[in-house]
């Protein structure tokens, strides 16, 4: 189960002197009081750490206009643009993989679609082995991770002397982002 909370409280029980913590969930998720409530006294395993909204769909456009204007300006494609933001400042994890595995799995996580890339790079020190980067494509990203990724195309932009929108409309769409993490409390 997962849920979105805000309102954090850190207190220790006067009988007791046991830590608790106490967290306030939007309407909406509190259907999941009672799967709460079934679990008893049964010990949890809690992970707290702090909520990034999705990124909004205004940004994701915004991404693909930069790309589409720098694929124009290098002669190449919007998609060959976006692969290389992703690989430059986009999310990654490096695993140890059989090398006769190597090929079929990263063929495997490229099928999920155009940011989902994957590719051998050196020094695994485990025998049988080579080190693969996974790069996830920006559908799973953040808003940090979205910012970032906008950030870099824009810079990219900027070197080539293509327009892009001004620092306060850039700052809007972060704002944006920010009412949409409001807007999507609890979900």
């Amino acid at each position: 189960m997962r849920l979105i909370a805000d309102a954090p409280r850190a207190s220790v029980d006067m009988l007791t002197g046991d830590a608790v913590l106490s967290f306030r969930i939007a309407p909406e998720s509190k259907r999941m009081l009672n799967e709460l409530k079934s679990l008893g006294d049964s010990k949890l395993a809690v992970d707290v750490k702090k909520y990034r909204p999705k990124r909004s769909l205004d940004a994701n456009a915004y991404l693909w206009v930069l790309c589409d204007k720098i694929a124009a300006a290098l002669d190449s494609t919007k998609e060959l643009v976006y692969i290389e933001l992703v690989r430059r400042v986009g999310k990654f994890a490096v695993v140890a993989v059989r090398d006769w595995d190597a090929d079929e799995i990263i063929h495997g996580w490229s099928c999920r679609g155009l940011g989902w890339f994957a590719e051998i790079i050196d020094g695994c020190k485990i025998d049988g082995c080579v080190r693969v980067m996974f790069f996830y494509g920006s559908s799973t990203y953040d808003t940090e991770e979205m910012s970032r990724l906008i950030d870099e195309a824009v810079f990219e932009a900027k070197e080539l002397g293509i327009d892009t929108a001004t620092p306060d409309e850039i700052a809007l769409m972060k704002e944006r982002w920010n009412d949409e993490k409001q807007t999507n409390k609890g979900a």
